[in-house]
């Protein structure tokens, strides 16, 4: 986690957004690309004699095995937070998938945690458990906890937490 230079969250501004990045995502990516070239190496320079059925599982498995935990993983490098006054919207990794859009009515809190971590939710990612509620978790530190109007909650890491637990407390009561 990075230091950022605090929000603009004042009366004034009508976006605020925030982000949480994990470094730690990128190595397990590099695993991923390493099964691919291991899968597309065996393809291309095979030298096995015992037949062609169990060298096409080894390409399919090491290919498909690289595929997942590369999309997996970059899936949640990093988390977009953006704040307007209408609603929140929660963007996962580069592509923006998984993607989550809570409108403001459907918000009745916000709370501030200073710590949130993977341990917690079962994992890096977006997460969901009965007894807690649903989670974008993409490292340990500082979150935002919303509280909806129909008893669940929806978990965020996101750096500068505090300031927008701010800004989505003033945006609640000016709908209100």
């Amino acid at each position: 986690m990075r230091d950022h230079p605090p929000a603009d969250d004042g009366p004034h501004s009508e976006i605020w957004t925030g982000r949480a990045t994990n470094r730690v995502q990128w190595l397990l990516a590099l695993v991923g690309a390493a099964c691919m070239a291991l899968g597309i190496e065996l393809a291309v320079d095979s030298a096995w004699t015992s037949g062609i059925a169990p060298l096409v599982m080894s390409v399919v498995g090491c290919i498909a095995a690289g595929l997942l935990v590369l999309f997996g993983t970059l899936a949640f490098v990093h988390v977009d937070l953006k704040l307007d006054m209408e609603c929140l919207e929660v963007r996962c990794g580069h592509i923006g998938l998984p993607r989550r859009r809570i409108p403001l009515s459907h918000v009745a809190g916000a709370d501030f945690t200073a710590l949130v971590t993977p341990r917690h939710w079962g994992g890096w990612g977006y997460r969901w458990r009965p007894e807690k509620g649903t989670a974008v978790v993409v490292r340990r530190g500082e979150g935002i906890v919303l509280r909806l109007w129909d008893g669940h909650t929806f978990t965020i890491t996101v750096d500068n937490a505090e300031s927008a637990v701010r800004v989505i407390r003033a945006r609640l009561r000016t709908i209100r």
